[in-house]
Formats: C-alpha cells, sequence, structure tokens
C-alpha cells in the first residue's frame, strides 16, 4: 500500500468530479492508496466542501466524509514546523504531514507547492505522475 497526502484540491476534485482525480478514490477504496492526514488538513478539506460554489449541504458534506474519506484514512499529529521556501505559507501543513508520519509523496494541483518539487525524502507531484507511480508499484 502506498501511502500519501493529498493536497486539498486534489481530494477535493476526487470526490466531486469524474476525471483523473476519480482514479485516486478508487484507489484508496481498493486499498492501493492510504490517505495521510493531519487534523489541520482534515480542517482544510472540511471548509473546502463548504464553499458555496460546489452548492453541498452540511448533510451531504458529512456523508462525503464518513464513507468517502473517513474510513480509508491515517491520521498524524504534525509539530506545526513552518517553511520558509513557500508563497503560501498555508501549504505547510502538508509538508509537515508527510514528514511526520514519513510519506514518500504529496499529490497536489498547486502549482507553488509542485513548484518546490521535493523537501527532504517528501516528492510533490501531480496526480498523472502519481497515478503513474501507482501502477509501477501494483
Amino acid at each position: 500500500m502506498t501511502r500519501a497526502v493529498l493536497d486539498t484540491n486534489v481530494l477535493i476534485s476526487a470526490l466531486l468530479f469524474a476525471g483523473l482525480p476519480s482514479r485516486l478514490v478508487t484507489a484508496w477504496q481498493e486499498g492501493t492508496l492510504l490517505p495521510v492526514v493531519s487534523p489541520p488538513i482534515l480542517d482544510e478539506y472540511l471548509r473546502a466542501l463548504a464553499y458555496p460554489k460546489f452548492k453541498l449541504t452540511v448533510e451531504e458534506i458529512s456523508g462525503l466524509l464518513e464513507e468517502a474519506v473517513l474510513p480509508f484514512i491515517e491520521t498524524v499529529h504534525t509539530k506545526g514546523t513552518r517553511f520558509k521556501l513557500l508563497s503560501d505559507p498555508d501549504d505547510a501543513k502538508f509538508i509537515e504531514c508527510a514528514l511526520a508520519a514519513d510519506v514518500p509523496w504529496i499529490v497536489s494541483g498547486d502549482a507553488d507547492l509542485l513548484g518546490v518539487g521535493s523537501v527532504q525524502s517528501v516528492q510533490i507531484v501531480t496526480v498523472r505522475s502519481f497515478l503513474d507511480t501507482l501502477r509501477l508499484e501494483s
């Protein structure tokens, strides 16, 4: 099983839209992928799902999280270190989570985060690149 941290944009796309990211849902439901999160990441997932543009009710958000996400994730606690190399300091939570859990991948669609490329042993990759890696490892 491959462990990875999923950026919020990737999780939202995977859950709400058809296309390449939706393959991640199948991967975590089949046990090929284990998404790793921290409490700040879960909070951001919840806030993003509640954006008016998605038109989801509180019940729909709760259902998505309880049925499609929470049963399939690993939660870790981080120390809250801040990385100076990020143009958006809010993205640090994904790197902190990956480092705390010794996870080799962050999957993102965020150009700034992707521009970092890697931090220590963590590779920051696109959905397409990550899915290619999953195929190679399975």
